[in-house]
C-alpha cells in the first residue's frame, strides 16, 4: 500500500506540476539548451534508476519495509514533504519560476521563504521524494537513482547561479550564497 501511495503522490505532482506551467512568465534570456544538456541526462537517468521495475536476481532488494508499516508511512510522509516543499517554493516564486535556466522580467534575487532555507528548494523536495522513494521500494537501483537524481540537480544549481550571477549581479548571489545553503538545510 506504501509503495501505491508514493506512485500516486509522484503522479499528481508530476501532472499539477506541468500543468501549472502556464503561469510562468515569458522568459527574457535563457541559458541556453546545450548547457543543460548534462544535468537533463543525469536528471533522466535517475529517475529511470529511481522507477525501474528489474528482476530481483539482477537488482536485489536491500531494504524491505513491508513489515515495518511506521516506517513505510514515514517514507510516505517525506514524499509527500518533499513535494509540499517544491510547491511552497513554486508557489513563493510565482511567475519568476521555470523548468530551465532562465532570467524572467524583473528577475531578483529571491531570498525569503523557502529560499531562505535553502537556495534551490525545489530541486531539494524532490531529492527528498526521491530519498523517500527509495527507501520504500528498497531496491540498490532506486538508490543509485536517487544519487543521480540528486547530482543532476547540483549540475543544474551550479548553472543556475553561474547564470544568475551574470545576469542579476554577482554581489547580490554572492551575498545571498553566504547566508543560506544550496541544497542541504544547515550545510553552508
Amino acid at each position: 500500500m506504501p509503495l501505491i501511495v508514493v506512485g500516486t503522490l509522484w503522479f499528481v505532482w508530476f501532472v499539477s506540476w506541468w500543468a501549472s506551467a502556464k503561469w510562468s512568465s515569458t522568459p527574457v534570456k535563457r541559458a541556453g539548451l546545450r548547457r543543460e544538456v548534462p544535468n537533463r541526462i543525469v536528471t533522466i537517468l535517475g529517475a529511470y534508476g529511481l522507477f525501474a521495475r528489474l528482476p530481483a536476481r539482477i537488482d536485489p532488494l536491500l531494504l524491505d519495509l513491508r513489515g515495518h508499516a511506521v516506517l513505510s508511512w514515514a517514507c510516505v510522509a517525506l514524499v509527500a514533504l518533499g513535494f509540499a516543499f517544491t510547491w511552497w517554493a513554486r508557489v513563493h516564486l510565482g511567475r519568476l519560476w521555470s523548468a530551465t535556466v532562465t532570467r524572467k522580467p524583473d528577475h531578483h534575487v529571491v531570498d525569503t521563504g523557502p529560499y531562505a532555507v535553502v537556495r534551490h528548494p525545489i530541486y531539494t523536495g524532490i531529492i527528498a521524494a526521491a530519498i523517500g522513494t527509495a527507501l520504500v521500494r528498497g531496491y540498490v537501483l532506486s538508490f543509485v537513482g536517487v544519487a543521480l537524481i540528486a547530482l543532476g540537480f547540483y549540475l543544474k544549481a551550479r548553472l543556475e547561479e553561474q547564470f544568475l550571477r551574470a545576469e542579476l549581479g554577482r554581489e547580490a548571489y554572492d551575498a545571498y550564497a553566504r547566508r543560506v545553503p544550496m541544497l542541504m538545510p544547515l550545510v553552508g
